[in-house]
């Protein structure tokens, strides 16, 4: 979880598919971060052709960082939901040689989604995206979002699979892990990094990889969803 007083940019400037399990032999753990983006078969174009209208399910909207004003709605489509933002860099959870204590000011050793032998993620390795806690804006788990969701992460014409880790402030929108944002392109510094804006996140409802900390079934699973996202929008 992440609760910051400073915010990054300010310091910067249906059937398988719809129960969204993958069968056990695809899911091995992915021991390293991915190194780049375009992950699976889906273009980032085809993707983002599909979210350029918002029917806003949210009641109300969020901030991307402390200081700016509410913008962001939550929006629904057929079989996800989505947002456009910021990303701010998570680094919560086990400590690595690049998320801890030294480099992260709002470090925090724990996320609200644990790997499958308890243990926190690892955000230096693990893509994963942090929701907003649910409030009266927004009950994320109403949605059929929930921990281990495949998140569609867009950026520069690159697509990043990723999985639904860790929550956030009830106010704030924006933020993905270390390995998220490098796969991207965008600079993973927890303190000095991220993207002021640009980045697309578009969450499978109804969808887990098991195990949570796989990021190889994250990709299989998010190339299946977002096919089917593309027939049904």
């Amino acid at each position: 979880m992440r609760f910051r007083t400073l915010t990054l940019a300010a310091a910067s400037g249906a059937a398988l598919l719809a129960a969204g399990v993958l069968p056990a032999h695809a899911s091995g753990p992915t021991p390293s971060a991915p190194t780049s983006a375009q992950e699976g078969s889906v273009s980032a174009a085809d993707l983002l052709a599909k979210v350029t209208s918002c029917s806003q399910i949210s009641s109300g909207k969020y901030r991307t960082d402390d200081e700016t004003s509410a913008t962001v709605p939550v929006c629904g489509k057929n079989g996800a939901v989505f947002w456009k933002a910021d990303m701010d860099v998570d680094c919560d959870g086990q400590r690595t040689t690049n998320c801890n204590e030294d480099r992260d000011p709002w470090y925090q050793d724990d996320t609200a989604f644990h790997q499958s032998d308890g243990k926190p993620l690892k955000a230096e390795s693990l893509p994963y995206v942090v929701v907003p806690s649910s409030s009266s804006i927004w009950n994320y788990s109403g949605a059929g979002i929930k921990g281990g969701g495949v998140v569609a992460v867009i950026y520069n014409n690159k697509v990043e699979y990723a999985v639904v880790g860790d929550t956030g402030p009830t106010k704030i929108i924006g933020e993905a892990s270390y390995a998220t944002a490098k796969a991207l392109g965008i600079d993973p510094d927890p303190a000095t990094g991220g993207a002021d804006s640009g980045v697309t996140y578009i969450l499978f409802k109804n969808s887990k990889v098991s195990p949570i900390e796989s990021h190889s079934a994250a990709v299989s699973l998010g190339d299946q969803l977002a096919k089917q996202f593309l027939q049904n929008n």
